[in-house]
């Protein structure tokens, strides 16, 4: 058992590394996501779309497989399946991300900024000051329940051979003809996701003290 819970911390270790990666690149892509959606440039606006339309409208596993495999059927060179993960889980949560982002933005009154600039604020000020804050605090239960979710997903990169805590759980599994390491990969990731939650109900309790 002692040998099992050490593959599992080792295994939730790389779905931590995971987590924690796809957050740092997805977190500021979805940004030129979400700007490219609101633009006012047609092209770029219906290209934002479609793209956003593709990444949501298809499954991460299938993404997932893309990204790895794609790259040698076309030109004969892939990427390793870590850093293909990170790219498929980074450019999936992007494009949610970037949805959250444009509700938040499209649910600040059009009024607030017609005052802010009555009151002879610029834009920048206005954009920072003003409508940035309400809108980390309108998207951040949005946001909270997408990185829950994440904590899950990172499960899905075993489909390239990643072996992170769901895969050593199975090949333990496998290997002793029993279902026990699958429920102890399932506490591992409740854990998780409990810490997760905690947090975001710390920032959200901070951020109900700003009207």
């Amino acid at each position: 058992m002692l040998a099992l819970i050490q593959s599992m911390l080792s295994g939730t270790w790389v779905s931590v590394e995971i987590f924690f990666l796809t957050l740092v690149f997805s977190i500021p892509l979805a940004v030129f996501f979400c700007m490219a959606r609101m633009s006012k440039f047609w092209p770029l606006k219906k290209f934002a779309q479609l793209f956003l339309l593709v990444l949501r409208g298809t499954p991460l596993m299938l993404q997932l497989i893309c990204v790895y495999f794609m790259p040698g059927l076309l030109w004969g060179w892939s990427f390793d399946r870590f850093t293909a993960a990170i790219i498929a889980l980074a450019v999936n949560y992007a494009a949610y991300f970037a949805e959250i982002y444009r509700g938040g933005f499209e649910s600040v009154p059009q009024g607030q900024r017609e005052a802010a600039k009555v009151l002879g604020y610029a834009k920048a000020q206005t954009f920072f000051h003003i409508i940035v804050p309400q809108v980390i605090k309108r998207i951040t239960p949005a946001m909270g329940n997408e990185v829950i979710t994440l904590v899950k997903d990172t499960a899905l990169v075993t489909v390239i051979g990643v072996v992170e805590l769901l895969h050593v759980a199975k090949s333990a599994s496998n290997r002793v003809f029993s279902t026990v390491p699958l429920f102890v990969a399932g506490a591992f990731y409740l854990v998780m996701n409990g810490l997760v939650t905690f947090a975001f109900s710390r920032i959200e309790k901070k951020l109900s003290y700003y009207k």
